[in-house]
């Protein structure tokens, strides 16, 4: 048996083996949002180091929670089994519980502009977009410079991508804001509407997508469960 096992046969304590070891929960919900390919696991979880991302997927491969898929053009995929897929009600109910119970105080202490693009760029809804390439530069002004800029470039026809480098693009949309506020946003406890009345957001380009942002901006799957805040699907002019 394992170190550090419980040895108990109960049901409970025997799945907190498997799911309760650091990062654990964190890398599930990664797979279970799509992310199949180890840089992509990484960038869906940046504190986390190689060694142990690496040793968690072999250690959810030994519990049968995971395969490992050979791809003839690319690097091997990581797919979710059977078993691993029952675990999304699971994960979900821990972020709904997070959302409700945990401060928004405490949850914003803790900002990573890397990966709050990188959850906005996988969740973005393009429906409301135009049909056409859209370009939506952020601007970060309260963060150094290797990190102020990320550009967000939306194609109906080749799916939504994320730089941090000049892509080349006229930009359509300009979002100028500060980390706390941005994350705030995506997390559902504040609307682009209110920063951008009190002066924290400021939009400049296109008036169709600044006054759609609210609609496609790609909130957090949990941002709904956020209480006391209304995400209103417009800016207002």
């Amino acid at each position: 048996m394992a170190q550090g096992s419980y040895r108990q046969f109960c049901p409970v304590a025997m799945a907190a083996e498997v799911l309760s070891t650091r990062w654990t929960i964190v890398l599930l919900r990664e797979l279970l949002a799509g992310s199949t390919r180890f840089n992509d696991l990484r960038r869906g979880v940046p504190r986390m180091s190689p060694a142990l991302l690496s040793q968690r997927l072999k250690d959810l491969q030994a519990a049968g929670v995971l395969a490992r898929v050979t791809v003839a053009s690319g690097p091997d995929e990581y797919h979710l089994t059977e078993a691993g897929r029952e675990l999304g009600p699971i994960v979900e109910a821990f972020g709904v519980w997070g959302q409700r119970r945990v401060k928004a105080e405490v949850s914003l202490q803790y900002l990573d502009v890397q990966l709050l693009m990188w959850d906005m760029h996988r969740n973005l809804n393009t429906t409301p977009m135009p049909r056409r390439r859209s370009v939506v530069q952020f601007l970060y002004s309260d963060l150094p410079a290797s990190q102020r800029s990320f550009w967000l470039i939306v194609d109906p026809d080749v799916g939504v991508d994320l730089c941090s480098t000049e892509p080349g693009f006229d930009v359509d949309l300009y979002v100028s804001v500060d980390l706390r506020t941005m994350t705030a946003i995506w997390m559902g406890h504040d609307t682009v509407r209110r920063a951008s009345d009190e002066g924290r957001m400021t939009l400049t380009g296109e008036d169709r997508l600044a006054a759609d942002i609210q609609t496609w901006l790609g909130l957090s799957p949990f941002a709904p469960h956020a209480p006391g805040v209304s995400t209103a699907p417009s800016v207002a002019a």
